[in-house]
């Protein structure tokens, strides 16, 4: 029997839609739907465990979102043929629900929680993870799951002056915006994205109008949970609460942490001070009551230390490392650091450090993306690395985390915009964050900038990032410049920035409140940008422009484009020609056949090595015109004639008949030339009878006046 379904639809306005469909698949599950636009269909799920650890503190919520290759009929590439790690844009897509969805759980609510979403069909004008928020919500809002501000999440483009919600990646290409935003009915939550040099006005214009369309996808929810028939929302034991420790560590603690927090000091001294604090706050309580009650004074510590950080920006306009809210930390930078390496910049920032290397490439070097949503290769990329040792801590390394691929993708959408288009490399820029307490993937943004310039990349126009925190009690409300990891933590709000002196070129929000007013956001980015080109200007007083040409290390990279049909002679049979030429002369050579012809990349360190291979190019590719001249060397020496070589192309050989040597009779080819001599003939094209090329040297000699025939 079919069971019954539930179904709800979204009308975006343009003639597409998007439906929320329940009931049919995953009914153990909590919580499921099925999200339909076009023929893209994700399914998603929500379980949570009815029992929470009591040790566990925190929410343990796993978002999960992967990409099965059978949805856009494929197979997975490599040996294995099954879905294995997922794929950074998996991750990402992973890290855009997490965001939205984590805070507007209950604070008190640690069950482990699974969030499971998977592309099972996958339409190539649809893209699968502006859906994927939709999706995450819907399924909670059919269980019983304790979460009551309802979500989603659109992209919005920018097309002709016009705003698109969800377009397709085609019509994503010829945008000059490109934002995932996260909202609920009330307040923007998350803001992801690149831009090309937007203002702060035309952003904020961007999420209003994202916000309206999200609108009316959780109205949509909202009808989808009462038809299904909304569940009673399941009971939960909650934090264990004590109200006399609460009071008993507030009244020791606040005033001491307060005046620790008012006097402005550095990470390491502020960190001892409030944990002496601490100390003294646990000596009061019994060793009995510590074993019982040991958490509970730890945690009305901390939120007794957050209060008294927050009410310290507040109330005196004073942060914990005694700058005003508007201030930046001391910036200074460093190129050409690593001698070696084609690039490398040096930015630090108060007591965050980054060391960013440039390496250039071929086309060869390009990472190659294939996911079931997209297919392609990026020219230029950013890996960010964040040792444990950034901050001070020794813990076991476990591949790349989800934080380094989400920091090191916003880095990378920072700057790629400002990569010339026509710039013959590919592009790898590492970051090795080596110390961190306030934004990194900022300091990687500006030290990629850095180093790009500094391995000779002809940047558009430098880029700098700021990371920006508010501080709010629902009235009052602070705006803070060039953040600390502290002020992250303890703060409403993180939003990193990144531009160019003309414009914005992308963005990451995460709040951590409900009900962020515009004219709060409006300042945050007024007071960024202040910040932002400052920052720059640092920048560019270390390194004012990128360098005329790369470094004596790096490679210089040449290309040439030959006719098709000459590709197969420069690889030459088995790949002989091309190997035997990029051993002899000490470069990598590429080819690529586009539109039928070859675009050859000569990549190289040794500029003779350079002028070898295109020599070659020229030689295999040389063709000379009737009625031309050129110079050519004798080779060899036949009885019937001389073989020639054209100077200008070696290897292009051609016959020079006897008959074509001079105007006089010649009896031997020595009489004329000899082995070596050098000197000019005329192409004369194909010899009509021979259908061989003919060439002549007396056609370039004056002709001798003809003898009177005697009577």
């Amino acid at each position: 029997m079919i069971p019954q379904l539930f179904v709800e639809k979204i009308d975006l306005g343009d003639g597409r839609s998007i439906t929320i469909e329940t009931g049919r698949l995953a009914k153990q599950a909590d919580g499921s739907v099925v999200v339909r636009m076009g023929d893209t269909m994700i399914l998603a799920t929500a379980v949570s465990a009815r029992t929470a650890n009591p040790n566990v503190d925190f929410l343990p919520l796993t978002v999960d979102y992967r990409e099965k290759f059978a949805a856009a009929g494929r197979f997975p590439g490599g040996f294995f043929k099954r879905e294995a790690r997922p794929s950074d844009s998996e991750v990402l897509t992973m890290r855009l629900v997490d965001r939205v969805l984590r805070p507007l759980f209950p604070d008190d609510y640690h069950a482990e929680t699974q969030v499971m979403i998977q592309l099972m069909s996958h339409d190539e004008e649809v893209m699968p993870d502006a859906l994927a928020g939709l999706a995450a919500s819907a399924a909670l809002a059919v269980s019983d799951i304790p979460f009551y501000n309802l979500i989603s999440e659109v992209r919005v483009a920018r097309i002709d002056g016009k705003f698109v919600i969800n377009p397709s990646r085609t019509d994503l290409e010829k945008s000059d915006i490109d934002m995932m935003i996260g909202a609920s009915l009330d307040s923007v939550a998350m803001v992801e994205g690149e831009m090309k040099e937007i203002s702060e006005a035309e952003m904020v214009e961007a999420i209003k109008f994202a916000h309206e369309a999200i609108k009316v996808q959780i109205q949509a929810q909202l009808r989808l949970q009462a038809a299904f028939g909304k569940k009673e929302i399941r009971t939960y034991e909650g934090e264990k609460e004590n109200e006399e420790i609460y009071k008993k560590v507030k009244a020791a603690a606040y005033d001491k942490i307060y005046a620790i927090a008012k006097v402005g000091s550095a990470k390491h001294e502020r960190t001892a001070a409030f944990a002496e604090v601490k100390e003294e706050i646990k000596a009061l309580f019994t060793e009995e009551e510590l074993a019982a009650d040991g958490d509970l004074v730890s945690k009305y510590f901390y939120k007794t230390n957050k209060e008294a950080v927050r009410n310290v920006v507040l109330e005196l306009g004073v942060r914990l490392d005694g700058r005003k809210t508007t201030d930046i930390r001391p910036i200074w930078c460093e190129t050409d650091y690593l001698p070696r390496v084609h690039g490398s910049a040096l930015f630090t920032r108060g007591e965050t450090q980054a060391l960013a290397t440039v390496t250039l490439g071929t086309s060869r070097e390009a990472n190659q993306i294939d996911s079931p949503s997209e297919q392609g290769e990026e020219k230029f990329y950013l890996h960010y690395n964040f040792p444990p040792f950034s901050t001070g801590e020794a813990k076991p390394l476990r591949g790349t985390s989800r934080r380094e691929v989400g920091h090191g993708n916003l880095a990378q959408r920072a700057l790629k915009n400002m990569i010339p288009v026509d710039c013959p490399y590919t592009i790898r820029i590492v970051s090795e964050v080596l110390e961190s307490n306030g934004s990194s993937s900022m300091a990687t943004v500006c030290a990629g900038t850095m180093a790009l310039m500094d391995a000779g990349v002809q940047m558009v126009k430098p880029v700098s990032g700021i990371a920006m925190g508010l501080i709010t009690d629902g009235e009052k409300f602070a705006v803070l410049s060039d953040i600390l990891g502290d002020e992250d933590h303890l703060g409403d709000m993180d939003f990193k920035v990144t531009g160019t002196a003309d414009g914005i070129t992308a963005c990451q929000m995460d709040i951590k409140i409900d009900g962020l007013r515009y004219d709060i956001m409006e300042q945050a980015l007024g007071q960024a940008r202040e910040g932002r080109l400052h920052i720059l200007g640092k920048l560019t007083e270390t390194i004012a422009a990128p360098r005329e040409d790369v470094k004596a290390y790096a490679p210089k990279i040449i290309t040439r484009t030959i006719p098709g049909n000459f590709i197969g002679a420069l690889i030459g049979p088995g790949g002989k020609v091309i190997q035997e030429l990029q051993k002899a002369t000490g470069t990598t050579i590429v080819i690529n056949e586009v539109n039928e012809e070859g675009v050859i990349e000569i990549l190289g360190t040794d500029p003779a090595g350079i002028e070898a291979v295109l020599a070659k190019i020229k030689s295999i590719t040389f063709k000379p015109q009737v009625g031309e001249a050129y110079e050519v060397k004798v080779i060899k020496m036949l009885d019937f004639g001389a073989v020639v070589e054209y100077t200008s192309a070696p290897g292009n050989e051609v016959l020079l008949h006897v008959s074509e040597l001079a105007w006089e009779r010649t009896e031997n080819v020595t009489d004329v030339v000899n082995m070596g001599d050098v000197f000019e003939v005329k192409y004369l094209g194909l010899d009509p009878k021979t259908r061989k090329e003919k060439v002549s040297r007396k056609a370039l000699l004056q002709r001798p006046p003809r003898e009177d025939k005697k009577e």
